[in-house]
């Protein structure tokens, strides 16, 4: 079989503009950059704010494992299966993050016959969206060290700087810095701070803002310090608010490329789901609905964090009601929540099945409390046996789910023609009763805690003192509306990710929190979890090159 990359270089790509044709978007309304990628314009996305949406799926996954489970070319099969069937499919999907994609999981263009290209283009710098992101951030970040540095007309706190600097790599020294040292002129000596590019809030902005004006609001709510009597500072008071807008104006709008079948794919924005809120921008999810008869999205991760995120979060801020989901699993992923190890997992194995499909039990129990239909559908691979496929489809028809095989990563979009069956049958037949999990006007401890025990399954949730008194603060500053983002490692529906399938009685630990009034929510930090992440002993950066004819490799 072909690498992904290869399989990518050698596919016949349509030019943007004849895949934007497909859409009834005109030359005059897109933006090329290079042949095969292209931002829409604003005046055609004001244009199309009155079509009729059509229907909204969400992909969504049980919880990662080493053993893989597909979700983003699951959503790309499934998109390009629909079109097979006759069906007007669009796709919504987010921008890949550098730091992963030099770190340890890859790119995130999909894989093997279900693709979105160009991959490589997409994978590394695409249309210069983190880039820009990364600018305005570090810009507000600049300018409030010079407000300091200039006299602190604001009466600045140097010891309450909540700001981070961001860049979209993985560098783990650059967690905790401190900036300002050597002469006075350098800048005043204080402690700083770095996350990654998509755990920005920033890049929260720009992914659920509805337009350019939403975006000024939202920048200008951005809380970056506090005064020295406990004042809120806002980007607004830094002056930072028009400069940032000139970095972001292009970033806003949505990109389109193209699956290996010539599906169009809105790919925008690329918020992490375990750091973040996991969902690719508002205005993608909203082009796709409006030019298609069937929109595709994913969240990022497991349910437990991309969806619901997507459920609890952008769909309240964006008025977005979703139709059915899909929740994607694999035989091997199952059985490696059911303790069997990756080596071992191409064995036959109903015992360490049963132990392990929990998970999904979980995920499925967890999707239906938002009332909507669900599919499951397993990625499959050459080893899974007719006996472990016959045991998850009827476990799934047991809880009244859909199921369907996948078989898009070797087959593309005939592969995805049982799942687009399912999903077409369910759009068509069963019908969705949408609600987000709880009411914002809930304290904030009170819907942390909704989350956890709802749909994590925790027992228990431990406020440190300095959370309770955080909380405390952002109640009285007025944020005690605002939904909750929580930061938890990806791996488990715990804080602890060596506890695997469907672990229960425990107790989930609340560290640290902060609100990111710009984006509209508050992050509430879990277990270990870092907002800055750090390279593997064996970075994914040692296996990619470029030969001699300028193509890269490596690149998966």
């Amino acid at each position: 079989m072909k690498s992904d990359i290869e399989i990518a270089s050698e596919a016949k790509l349509l030019p943007i503009s004849e895949v934007a044709q497909s859409l009834g978007i005109s030359e005059d309304d897109i933006e090329h950059y290079g042949k095969y990628k292209c931002k829409i314009t604003e005046d055609y996305l004001r244009s199309i704010s009155g079509n009729k949406p059509g229907k909204l799926v969400l992909v969504t996954a049980i919880n990662p494992t080493p053993a893989g489970e597909g979700k983003t070319t699951t959503s790309i099969g499934l998109a390009m299966g629909l079109n097979r069937l006759g069906k007007k499919a669009t796709l919504a999907l987010r921008e890949p993050s550098l730091g992963p994609c030099f770190g340890l999981k890859g790119g995130a263009a999909g894989g093997g016959y279900s693709q979105v290209v160009p991959m490589d283009e997409l994978n590394l710098h695409f249309t210069g969206d983190f880039h820009a992101i990364t600018c305005a951030n570090n810009l507000c970040a600049a300018l409030l060290d010079n407000h300091i540095q200039q006299g602190n007309e604001l009466n600045i706190d140097t010891r309450n700087i909540v700001l981070k600097r961001c860049e979209d790599m993985n560098d783990r020294v650059l967690r905790n810095v401190v900036v300002g040292l050597g002469s006075k002129a350098d800048g005043y000596v204080r402690e700083d701070h770095f996350v990654i590019t998509v755990a920005s809030e920033i890049m929260a902005i720009l992914c659920l803002a509805k337009d350019l004006e939403d975006l000024r609001a939202r920048l200008s709510r951005m809380v970056v310090a506090y005064d020295t009597s406990g004042n809120i500072v806002t980007a607004a008071d830094l002056k930072a608010v028009g400069a940032m807008m000139a970095l972001l104006k292009d970033a806003i709008r949505p990109n389109l490329i193209q699956t290996l079948e010539h599906t169009p794919a809105f790919v925008h924005g690329g918020p992490f789901a375990n750091i973040a809120h996991g969902c690719n921008s508002v205005r993608a999810t909203r082009a796709a609905l409006l030019l298609g008869d069937i929109a595709i999205t994913e969240a990022g991760f497991g349910a437990d964090l991309g969806a619901e995120k997507f459920l609890d979060i952008k769909c309240p801020s964006a008025g977005l009601s979703p139709d059915a989901c899909v929740i994607v699993a694999t035989v091997r992923a199952l059985k490696y929540n059911g303790g069997v190890a990756k080596e071992d997992l191409s064995k036959e194995d109903l015992d360490a099945l049963k132990k392990g499909i929990v998970n999904l039990e979980k995920h499925i129990e967890n999707i239906k409390k938002y009332g909507l239909p669900v599919i499951v559908t397993l990625n499959r691979f050459d080893s899974d046996t007719d006996a472990e496929l016959s045991y998850v489809r009827s476990y799934c028809e047991d809880r009244d789910c859909s199921f369907a095989l996948s078989e898009v990563w070797a087959k593309g979009g005939e592969g995805g023609m049982d799942l687009a069956r399912a999903v077409a049958y369910v759009l068509e037949n069963k019908k969705s009763d949408y609600r987000p999990l709880y009411d914002s006007s809930l304290p904030i401890s009170a819907k942390i805690e909704k989350i956890a025990k709802e749909i994590y399954g925790a027992a228990n949730v431990n406020f440190a003192e300095s959370v309770k008194k955080k909380m405390a603060e952002l109640e009285k500053q007025g944020f005690s509306n605002l939904p909750v983002c929580m930061a938890k490692t990806q791996y488990s529906l715990s804080d602890d990710p060596a506890l695997l399938g469907r672990p229960e009685g425990f107790t989930l630990n609340v560290r640290d929190m902060y609100v990111s009034a710009g984006a509209g929510f508050i992050v509430a930090l879990t277990g270990n979890i870092m907002t800055m992440p750090g390279l593997p002993k064996k970075p994914a950066a040692f296996d990619i090159d470029v030969d001699e004819n300028g193509r890269i490799t490596g690149l998966f």
